[in-house]
C-alpha cells in the first residue's frame, strides 16, 4: 500500500510516498531554518506563508522522486495536531483538496505518533508493545505504545519540554537556531561536571520531568557572570546543562522501564538526535540486558517520511477522516 503523506506542524514543509508503513519511497523537505534564524526561533506567521508556497512544488517532487503519479497512490495522509495552527492548516487543507479531487481516502496522523513511527522505518523489525521516550522541542512524553494505534502516557512535562530548555540556553549563549542542535556540538569538548545544576523532581508523578527549573537554572548562571565580568567556558556550561537534561531524561524513563517490566525501549522526536542521550541509553540498555531501537538522525526532526509510516497503521485500524477534518494546535496523543 501506497501512501502519500504531508508534513507541515511548524517549520518544514514534507511530502513523502511510504509503502506499507516500512519503505520509503521518496522523502522530500523544504526547510525554513535559514529564514527563521534571523528572528532566533520559529515566526508563525512566516512560517504559514512558505508552507503554503512550497507545499505544490514539494509534493510534485515527492511523486516524482518516488516514480509514482497519483493514480498509483492508495491513499493519502496528512499531519494534523498537534502544532503551529497556520502551519497545520495548510497541510490539513490542500490534502483534503487532493482527496476531494481523486477520491482518495485520507487519513489524519498525530505529529507525536509520526515521531515515534520513525523508528518503524530505521527498525523494521520492531513491533510493539514497547516503552518510548518522546523528546522534542515542544513535547517530552513516555510513552506505552500497547500497539500501532493504542498508546498510554505514562509520564511527560510539567512545564517546558526538553528540546525547548535546550533552545533557550543556546540561545543566551549567542547560539544560532536551532539552538539545540549547536548545543549538542559544542558540549561534546566540554567538562560535563564543570557546573553542578540541579535535577527537577515531581514528587506527586515520578515518571513526570519539570525543566522550567533546571533552564533558569543555567541562565542565572550565565547572567550572573556577566554581572560580575567573569568569562565561564562555554564548552564547559554546555556539557554540564546537557547532562543534567539527559540524567533528568534517562532516570525517569528507565525508572518508567523498570516499573513496567518493559525490555523493549525506544527513542523518538528531535531531541532523539543528542549525542549524549543516544550513548547513554544504549550504556544502559547493554547492561541491563534491554533492547534499545533508535530512528536513523535524517528521521529525528520533522519529515513526512514517519507521517506515512504511523498513517498505514491508522489505515488499517480504520482510521478516516472527511471534509470536515480540522487542525488542533495541542491534542493527547492517546486520542490519536
Amino acid at each position: 500500500m501506497k501512501i502519500l503523506a504531508i508534513e507541515s506542524s511548524c517549520d518544514e514543509t514534507a511530502a513523502a510516498v511510504v509503502e506499507d508503513g516500512r519503505t520509503v519511497l521518496s522523502s522530500v523537505i523544504a526547510s525554513q531554518v535559514e529564514e527563521h534564524r534571523l528572528y532566533g526561533g520559529v515566526v508563525p506567521e512566516i512560517a504559514s506563508r512558505r508552507h503554503a508556497e512550497a507545499i505544490v512544488p514539494v509534493t510534485s517532487q515527492a511523486l516524482e522522486q518516488a516514480g509514482l503519479s497519483l493514480g498509483s497512490i492508495d491513499a493519502l495522509a496528512v499531519t494534523y495536531a498537534p502544532g503551529l495552527i497556520g502551519a497545520l492548516l495548510v497541510g490539513v487543507n490542500f490534502v483534503k483538496g487532493l482527496a476531494l479531487s481523486t477520491g482518495l481516502p485520507l487519513v489524519p496522523v498525530h505529529h507525536l505518533r509520526s515521531h515515534i513511527a520513525s523508528n518503524y522505518i530505521s527498525n523494521k523489525e520492531l513491533k510493539p508493545p514497547f516503552l518510548c521516550l518522546v523528546v522534542s522541542g515542544g513535547h517530552s512524553h513516555i510513552v506505552l505504545v500497547e500497539d500501532y494505534t493504542q498508546m498510554k502516557i505514562i509520564g511527560k512535562t510539567r512545564d517546558d519540554a526538553a528540546g525547548e530548555a535546550f533552545d533557550k540556553a543556546a540561545r543566551t549563549m549567542g547560539m544560532p537556531y536551532p539552538g539545540g542542535i549547536a548545543l549538542d556540538k559544542v558540549a561534546e569538548d566540554g567538562d560535563p561536571h564543570a557546573f553542578v545544576l540541579p535535577r527537577p523532581v515531581v514528587h506527586d508523578a515520578p515518571y513526570d520531568f519539570s525543566f522550567s527549573g533546571l533552564k533558569t537554572a543555567v541562565l542565572n548562571l550565565l547572567h550572573n557572570a556577566r554581572q560580575k565580568g567573569e568569562t565561564l567556558n562555554t564548552a564547559d556550561v554546555c556539557a554540564s546543562f546537557r547532562y543534567a537534561v539527559v540524567d533528568c531524561l534517562t532516570t525517569n524513563f528507565l525508572k518508567a522501564a523498570e516499573a513496567l517490566r518493559m525490555d523493549k525501549l525506544v527513542i523518538a522526536g528531535g531531541v532523539s538526535a543528542n549525542a549524549l542521550l543516544r550513548r547513554t541509553l544504549q550504556a544502559e540498555c547493554d547492561k541491563s540486558g534491554r533492547q534499545l531501537f533508535m530512528p536513523e538522525k535524517a528521521l529525528c526532526g520533522d519529515n513526512a517520511a514517519m507521517v506515512g509510516a504511523q498513517a498505514f497503521y491508522e489505515f488499517q485500524s480504520g482510521r478516516r477522516a472527511g471534509a470536515d477534518l480540522n487542525a488542533y494546535a495541542t491534542k493527547s496523543i492517546e486520542e490519536g
